[in-house]
């Protein structure tokens, strides 16, 4: 007879480790803190219902994973228990029960490869990674049909001009010829903290004065509104991803279907830790891996966030408006831009691995647990007689209200 609930004892009990790594990783909360905060209660009835099952072996391991919640031997040991002991008394079928309620209604999953080891992995940094080749650029007279626009920011010390340089190596490394794409980096701060560095490593740096928060949103636009040439193709790419070889030659192909305007090119994303970031750095641009192999990684993994890779054409972009550019500081800006997308063209999803590699988390939540930009209501933006993308906009008054100088408003290179 058909049921809503699963009866496969390998899914089951999949569902229980995960969830209980999860809730017991202190890392996981910092990979959405949003996404963290909504499966609580679905995760806290998992825990009890695991201590209550009577079973000395399944005791054991729940507290031995509470202890190490990134050891594969205890995911694979509690797994194999729950599996043998499937059936046997109420306690378990209710734990099974419960899981497969938190897995239903939870947002945050766990990868843990059975390579896995936390240490052992030498750190990946900034500098390291600027003695690297830059690699290809584009040659005068290329005409690229598509374009990868990477928004960024990094104020003080911390690891996403790290992760950026890896970003933007991985696109160097791609199986399309390089004259096919071109990639814009733009960096919104109070200065060009970081020209140096990605000049070399991008093949347009464009530089836009924006003190106060992050606005990711208008970032984008003035990446695609201010690139020399027009392509076809854009591609908004977070700073944070570490893309494979074949990763535009796979997303340009999606788009010879028949009234393709757009697409996510994954479902769930993978937020790295630490140590599985190093790892992935360096199998992909040190050993030169076409792409990185998923049982040396611990990830926590967000089910359906749009906005790390999206891929739209350049028609469809301007039809909707680009990104809402009233946007400021973390959350809300992309489900924003996939719903008016979703809505306005034909906007497909795909499966693809995505590997966001770590960073200490940016998003605060509002006392009412909300997202900073909940205020704004959705699907209220589109087209205007206001350009967007003015890479002056933030550059009439400063906070203390004196213009700054005009020389590092913006730099295209």
């Amino acid at each position: 007879m058909a049921t809503l609930t699963p009866v496969d004892p390998e899914l089951l009990a999949t569902a229980v480790v995960t969830t209980l790594a999860v809730d017991f990783d202190p890392q996981a909360r910092e990979a959405s803190i949003f996404y963290w905060e909504r499966g609580l209660r679905y995760r806290r009835a998992v825990v009890e219902a695991a201590e209550r099952t009577q079973d000395e072996t399944v005791t054991r391991l729940v507290g031995e994973l509470r202890a190490g919640p990134a050891d594969p031997a205890l995911h694979l040991a509690l797994r194999r228990r729950l599996i043998q002991l499937a059936g046997d008394g109420p306690a378990l079928g209710t734990l099974f029960a419960r899981a497969w309620e938190a897995e239903s209604n939870s947002r945050l999953g766990y990868h843990l490869g059975r390579h896995y080891a936390a240490t052992g992995q030498a750190e990946v940094g900034a500098a390291r990674l600027a003695t690297l080749t830059p690699g290809e650029g584009l040659r005068p007279g290329d005409a690229p049909q598509v374009l990868v626009v990477v928004p960024f920011r990094q104020q003080g010390s911390g690891p996403r001009l790290r992760n950026l340089l890896a970003c933007l190596l991985a696109l160097r490394d791609q199986s399309v010829p390089r004259a096919f794409y071109q990639v814009t980096v733009v960096e919104t701060d109070e200065g060009p903290r970081w020209r140096d560095v990605i000049l070399p490593r991008t093949d347009h740096y464009l530089y836009a004065y924006k003190p106060g928060p992050f606005n990711k949103s208008w970032a984008v636009n003035v990446g695609v509104v201010n690139t020399p040439a027009r392509a076809e193709i854009i591609c908004i790419l977070d700073a944070d991803a570490l893309v494979d070889r074949d990763f535009i030659a796979r997303n340009v192909a999606r788009f010879h279907q028949p009234g393709v305007m757009g697409h996510l090119s994954y479902r769930d994303m993978w937020c790295l830790d630490e140590s599985a970031t190093a790892k992935a750095i360096e199998e992909r641009l040190w050993r030169r891996a076409a792409e990185v192999n998923a049982d040396r990684l611990r990830a926590f993994v967000l089910r359906r966030p749009p906005g790390c890779c999206v891929w739209v054409r350049a028609s469809a972009f301007h039809r909707v408006g680009g990104m809402d550019e009233r946007f400021e500081g973390w959350g809300g800006e992309d489900n924003d831009f996939a719903y008016r997308m979703d809505i306005n063209s034909a906007f497909d999803h795909y499966h693809d691995p995505l590997l966001h590699m770590y960073h200490p988390s940016s998003a605060v939540l509002r006392a009412d647990g909300e997202l900073v930009n909940a205020h704004i209501p959705a699907l209220s933006w589109g087209p205007s007689s206001v350009p967007i993308g003015d890479v002056h906009r933030f550059t009439h008054t400063t906070g203390t209200g004196h213009r700054p100088e005009r020389k590092e408003d913006s730099r295209v290179s």
